[in-house]
């Protein structure tokens, strides 16, 4: 990514950032490509003048001479939030470094921005982390399970990432929270309209003790479309999706679509066969896309035990338990082994050597080139010499960035 092309202040690049989040309308692959041959500055000022190709004319169209940025970052001060931008050392990259490459149809670009209002460092979600969604319709028994994974997890040290919305996603948000656990909301309207009304309560204690996101700028209103695109974010920012009640037809399951776009693992949990809300997850398990989930120990068996470098407080770790390739997903692990110690293979021969589609290779070398357990000389890749070290390192650093943990206002 070259998103840093261009130049500029930090304040002229934020203001930038700022101004293209809203000039197109959800994901859009040639608004983000253009970005990173250019820098934000540079797009902003083409977009504005309207010298750009004919398909971002056409995105940007209704919303190139609306410039709203320094609005919109007003009301977010004025929220007590921040605009996280790949600028910022927050930004989760290596979760939204393959958005675009997976998911073409529909638009599955990663997001321009995030508009970020809460305690939590986004950086979070780099960590391991499961996304808990389903129905808002949820019936005793769903409500019940999703809150006793959620739980289990964010015990064990996991984030719950969910849509804050009615049924399944309010009660993982709330047990992990009920826990001491981490959670993030990802929002499908901009943060200054709590929504769902209902749950004004529970995103202040998501403000406060977690971290609410929205790739959508202060003012926007929720809409179908953009619950379609937030689910993306949902599956994208968690190493595993769980399914906990769902329809045939639904948001979760088009949260499951992503997750399986993504090459991301996905479960969901069996439910009475007589029941409409657990269609969905019948049909995932029965096409065999989703593993079954029964409790928080199936999750961990598929999405792996918790990253060694994670530690609780007042936990220590020795450094002869420590494994550069212990927090792997399978995928990861095995793109990691298709490498050569010496010499390099394209991603084409990294695929067939590791048995692996190309484009969960290039999923997977993001996540080793981040973690310094890959290197690239721009056309091959080889496995990294001493990376155990560098990784230990580089995460200590991840977790220990970000904002202090301090309570975070909400304006309704």
């Amino acid at each position: 990514m070259t998103a840093r092309a261009g130049g500029g202040t930090p304040e002229e690049r934020l203001r930038a950032w700022a101004y293209l989040s809203r000039v197109v309308e959800g994901p859009c692959t040639a608004l983000i490509e253009q970005i990173d041959a250019c820098g934000p500055i540079e797009v902003a000022a083409q977009v504005w003048n309207n010298d750009v190709s004919a398909e971002l004319e056409a995105r940007t169209r209704a919303r190139r001479a609306h410039d709203a940025a320094d609005h919109d970052l007003a009301t977010l001060r004025r929220l007590g939030g921040r605009l996280v931008t790949p600028d910022s050392p927050e930004w989760p990259a290596w979760r939204t470094a393959t958005f675009s490459n997976d998911c073409e149809q529909p638009d599955g670009a990663r997001p321009v921005a995030l508009w970020v209002l809460g305690a939590l460092a986004l950086t979070r979600v780099e960590e391991q982390s499961v996304a808990i969604v389903g129905t808002r319709a949820a019936s005793g028994y769903g409500e019940h399970v999703a809150a006793e994974i959620s739980a289990d997890l964010a015990a064990e040290g996991y984030a719950i990432v969910s849509g804050a919305a009615y049924g399944i996603d309010g009660a993982a948000h709330r047990s992990a929270l009920a826990v001491g656990g981490d959670t993030v909301a990802v929002l499908a309207c901009g943060l200054d309209r709590v929504y769902p009304s209902g749950h004004a309560r529970l995103l202040r204690e998501i403000a406060a003790r977690g971290v609410v996101v929205s790739e959508y700028p202060p003012g926007t209103v929720p809409g179908k479309h953009r619950f379609l695109s937030r689910n993306r974010l949902v599956a994208g920012f968690a190493d595993a999706t769980v399914i906990v009640e769902a329809g045939r037809r639904s948001g979760a399951a088009n949260t499951a679509r992503w997750a399986v776009r993504m090459h991301r693992h996905l479960l969901a949990g069996p439910g009475p066969v007589t029941s409409a809300t657990s269609a969905g997850c019948h049909a995932l398990l029965r096409g065999r896309q989703a593993e079954m989930a029964t409790g928080a120990a199936d999750v961990i068996d598929v999405a792996g035990r918790l990253d060694p470098f994670h530690m609780r407080p007042g936990e220590e770790r020795r450094a002869s338990d420590r494994r550069a390739t212990d927090r792997l997903t399978p995928v990861q692990l095995a793109v990691h082994d298709g490498l050569p110690a010496s010499g390099g293979r394209t991603c084409e021969e990294v695929a067939r050597e590791a048995g692996v589609p190309v484009p969960a290779v290039m999923s997977a070398l993001a996540v080793l080139e981040l973690h310094r357990l890959a290197v690239s000389d721009g056309d091959t890749w080889a496995r990294a010499r001493g990376g155990g070290r560098a990784v230990a390192h580089g995460l200590a650093a991840v977790h220990a960035g970000g904002p202090s943990r301090r309570c975070a206002g909400w304006s309704c």
